[in-house]
This record gives C-alpha cells, sequence and structure tokens, in this order.
C-alpha cells in the first residue's frame, strides 16, 4: 500500500492559508516595542495546524511547498 505524504501534517488536506506575523526580540526593542522579527504563517485551511517559517525574503508559495511535504 502505497501513501502520500503531502499535504497537513496532521489532517493531509492540501489547501493552505498563508500569513505574515511580526514580532518584538529581546531587550530595547521589546521596551519600545520595534517589531525586528518576521515570520510567514502557514495554516491549514481544514484544521488550522499551523506553522511558522522565518520570513527570509523567499516567496510565499516555497514556504507552502516545505509545509505540505
Amino acid at each position: 500500500m502505497e501513501t502520500d505524504d503531502r499535504g497537513c501534517p496532521k489532517c493531509g488536506h492540501t489547501e493552505t492559508d498563508v500569513g505574515k506575523i511580526s514580532t518584538t526580540g529581546g531587550g530595547l526593542s521589546k521596551m519600545f516595542d520595534i517589531q525586528t522579527n518576521s515570520f510567514r504563517v502557514v495554516s491549514c485551511a481544514n484544521c488550522g495546524y499551523s506553522e511558522l517559517y522565518r520570513d527570509t525574503g523567499s516567496a510565499g508559495s516555497d514556504i507552502v511547498d516545505v509545509f505540505l511535504g
């Protein structure tokens, strides 16, 4: 029996939503609420399982490929 490893790690669904969040670091950036960290959030459209990926300026489709396997 062959299994397909593509899709959400939790439910196997293949549709995703991609968003972006920014967070503060530590020290002065936290004190002055300066957003120093940026992440892409890939979420399963079915169950909501989400993973964060550090935003390095790459295209969002590359990140979805990593999420789906």
